[in-house]
């Protein structure tokens, strides 16, 4: 038998984004995002969704542009605590000893340290109630050489990204290989 919780933010895996922008003073912010996640391949874009209130969701208005940086297990306190904390009282790279590196597609920067960075234009913003929906169409994707696989691309074990369960708000790394996409569920079929 199921239990029934009602209608909560509860949906696995969610990421630990770390959402880059810029103010109107050119001052780097981060801030950590958990709603969030690719949403289309055609253009390819992503999609992050940011309550009002927050320093970044005017930032990316003014810029029509952010970057996700992905951090790695490595890094998962530095993001928890780039949500903790406002950038428009504190300089959340100063103080974690991160390094704003500029985009070189948009007009926003990410963390140099974290192996995993996506570059999008905004295209689209929705309020969803609470929050806004930010797409932005991806116009690069930079991943640090260290974390690629012998087959030339991201492996997601190397990268080690952070997962996030919304209802317990704990964070997580990434367990095995469970098998191959389109081709599992091809053993199923008689």
């Amino acid at each position: 038998m199921k239990k029934s919780f009602g209608a909560k933010t509860l949906a696995y895996p969610a990421p630990l984004f770390c959402v880059g922008t810029y103010d109107a003073q050119d001052r780097p912010n981060i801030m950590a995002a958990a709603w969030a996640g690719i949403c289309c391949s055609k253009p390819p874009s992503l999609a992050v969704s940011l309550r009002p209130a927050t320093y970044s969701h005017g930032a990316i208005l003014a810029r029509r542009a952010f970057t996700v940086s992905i951090p790695s297990s490595a890094y998962m306190a530095h993001a928890d605590y780039a949500g903790m904390v406002s950038g428009e009282t504190e300089n959340k790279f100063e103080t974690l000893g991160l390094t704003p590196e500029k985009g070189g597609f948009v007009d926003a920067p990410y963390v140099a340290e974290f192996s995993l960075v996506i570059e999008c234009a905004l295209t689209h913003s929705h309020s969803i109630g609470l929050h806004t929906q930010f797409i932005g169409e991806i116009l690069d994707v930079k991943v640090d050489e260290t974390c690629l696989g012998e087959d030339g691309m991201p492996d997601i074990r190397k990268v080690d990204p952070v997962i996030f369960a919304p209802v317990t708000r704990g964070y997580y790394a990434v367990g095995e290989y469970l098998g191959q996409a389109f081709s599992a569920g091809k053993t199923l079929k008689k």
